[in-house]
């Protein structure tokens, strides 16, 4: 099967857990396991769930194509200092902050609450989130899921965060937590950190 064809969606598919679970089962197919790379696979990752919403207008149940970004932001991990900030990783969409501070008491927005909170952030109305950064104006919900460690002798690391934007309000549910918080366990285990 071409790589490019991972994004399609078949038409039995309908709902939203099936829909994860068709992304989830795609992307591990892609995920070859001689090559660890988080750039690489980050960016099958973002493309992959990115053209996929774009080919499953039923996600946002009246028939939009309504997602406008995905992407990742990941802490660096340099031995020389530790950094206080998320940089940008790989995405599809419009061009995005280059990074974003985790500083508690100095960090705002969505990706640096899921970062520092260690957990997955559904945002139904960004126009009514405390501190919410818009890299494109058009965003009207978002859903960001961290990428934790979660073996070897950093566990529990987070490592970054997954982010999605959605042109739509509550563009992004439960369901998508779900979906996207088992993407993200596969991505931190394919990866070399």
């Amino acid at each position: 099967m071409p790589h490019a064809d991972s994004a399609l969606v078949p038409e039995t598919i309908t709902t939203k857990p099936e829909f994860w679970a068709h992304i989830y089962s795609q992307l591990d197919a892609l995920l070859d396991s001689n090559q660890r790379n988080w750039v690489t696979n980050l960016s099958n990752a973002a493309s992959l769930i990115y053209n996929s919403l774009l080919a499953f207008p039923a996600h946002f149940g009246n028939g939009q194509k309504a997602v406008n970004w995905c992407g990742a932001a990941t802490k660096p991990t340099s031995n020389s200092s530790p950094s206080s900030r998320l940089l940008l990783g790989p995405f599809n969409g419009k061009p995005a902050c280059q990074y974003i501070n985790t500083v508690p008491g100095k960090a705002r927005g969505v990706c640096a609450d899921s970062f520092l909170q260690r957990r997955t952030v559904v945002v139904p109305d960004v126009e009514t989130y405390p501190g919410h950064i818009a890299c494109d104006g058009e965003t009207r919900s978002e859903v960001v899921c961290p990428l934790i460690l979660s073996s070897g002798e950093h566990d529990g690391r987070v490592l970054g965060v997954l982010d999605l934007d959605c042109l739509a309000v509550e563009g992004f549910d439960d369901e998508d937590k779900a979906g996207l918080e088992k993407i993200a366990q596969l991505l931190v285990k394919a990866c070399d950190w």
